[in-house]
This record gives structure tokens, sequence and C-alpha cells, in this order.
């Protein structure tokens, strides 16, 4: 038996179940109450090789109400509670539909310059959408994309 396989076993014994151990109620309750941590994801977006498949496909699944946004090629995602989001067109030629989360952060520029300083690449920087706020977006260490969010007060 591998080391390896043997600490995971153990890891899953120690959790009280073959699998993984089930939280209490009060555990859960304990999780709830906790204070919101900062930076949440507070977006995410589809980028679509085919908007009106997206949509057709998306408003059937789900119980999303979409609102195409005047002057702009971009539909917002209604859900109720939640995390929201929005859909358009893939704006990179010839790359494969994709989501993309975005975090909330309160200095585009200063956490746009930190990512990059622990290793992200700049895929876009900063960019204003007049009226709404600032978006950047980065690729992780590992190449994994995301978005950061700074909205206009």
């Amino acid at each position: 038996m591998s080391a390896h396989y043997s600490q995971v076993s153990q890891n899953r014994r120690d959790l009280g179940h073959p699998k993984f151990r089930s939280a209490t109620f009060e555990e859960i309750i304990s999780i709830l109450m906790e204070e919101a941590v900062p930076n949440p994801f507070c977006h995410v977006e589809l980028n679509t090789t085919d908007v009106k498949k997206a949509k057709d496909f998306y408003t059937k699944l789900f119980d999303w109400k979409l609102e195409d946004m005047p002057g702009a090629d971009y539909t917002m995602i209604r859900v109720g509670d939640g995390t929201g989001g929005g859909m358009m067109k893939n704006p990179v030629p010839g790359a494969p539909s994709f989501w993309l989360a975005y975090v909330l952060v309160d200095d585009i520029q200063a956490s746009t310059k930190k990512a990059k300083s622990l290793g992200a690449n700049v895929m876009k920087d900063v960019t204003e959408i007049p009226g709404y706020g600032s978006f950047s977006v980065l690729a992780d260490p590992t190449g994994a994309h995301f978005a950061l969010w700074k909205p206009n007060k």
C-alpha cells in the first residue's frame, strides 16, 4: 500500500465516515452565520461562441431572467438571490466558450498590480465600463483565468 493511499485512508477514517463525515446542524448554522469573506465572487460571465443558443439553453435549464443591455452586445443574467452574471459573444476568435468568474475588489489598480507581482499574467489590463466600474482579466500562475471587478460607487 502506498504512503499516499495510506494517508488518504487515515484522513477518511479521521472524519468518521468511509468517505466523508457529515456536518452537524450546529456546524452548518455556524458556517452560515460567519461574516462574509473579503473579495467574494461577484459575477460570472459566459463568453460564448453562440449567444442565441446559450440564451435558449440556460433559460430552459434554469429560471434565469435575461436582460439585454441597451446599446451593448451584452446580456445580464438575473438569478434572484445569489451571484448573477452575464453573457456575451466570445471576444477571442476561434476560442471555445467558457465561464469567467469575477472577484470584487476595493482597488482595481492595486489588486491587478498585486496579482501580477504574485505571478499572474495580465490578459486584459484595467478597463473602465463607463457608468458601471472597471475590470481586469488575469491568469493565475497555474493558468486559471479570472477577472477582478471594482464597481463605481
